[in-house]
């Protein structure tokens, strides 16, 4: 009888991947990045275990949308206080942070609790084509 395969925290060896959002539709980047950090890539995932990558997005401020997103598109946060509501533009966010657009795209990707949190702490986002993370030697992951 075959058993099935349950991957445990010590088994997991992680890697490093680079993705580069220039031309990259953001919805389609997301989703791949939110797989990677999950490690749905794995033959070996398990849903309990965190047992994805690392990854590293380059280009965030190169990316693409596709329709009216750009001015139609609209990110609110609420402070909790009266008049506290505040609404950003899609167009607005990608001149002032573009890293946070691809932030908030793959977060709302991930599982919302503890898990999540953990998964999310692998993503790192970058603005332009530098990176602090060279010396890891990151595998190019090409989005289709």
């Amino acid at each position: 009888m075959q058993k099935t395969y349950l991957a445990k925290k010590s088994d997991i060896k992680r890697a490093w991947y680079i993705i580069d959002a220039q031309d990259k539709i953001l919805g389609r980047l997301a989703v791949q990045a939110a797989r990677i950090l999950r490690g749905k890539h794995r033959p070996q995932w398990t849903p309990n275990i965190d047992c994805g990558d690392n990854v590293v997005v380059i280009n965030a401020a190169k990316v693409r949308v596709t329709g009216r997103k750009l001015t139609q598109k609209v990110y609110r946060r609420f402070s909790g206080y009266p008049g506290g509501l505040r609404e950003v533009y899609l167009g607005d966010m990608l001149k002032k942070k573009p890293t946070e657009v691809i932030r908030l795209a793959v977060r709302r990707m991930l599982a919302q609790g503890p898990l999540g949190r953990d998964m999310f702490k692998k993503l790192r986002v970058y603005a332009q084509d530098k990176h602090p993370h060279a010396q890891v030697k990151p595998i190019a992951w090409e989005i289709k």
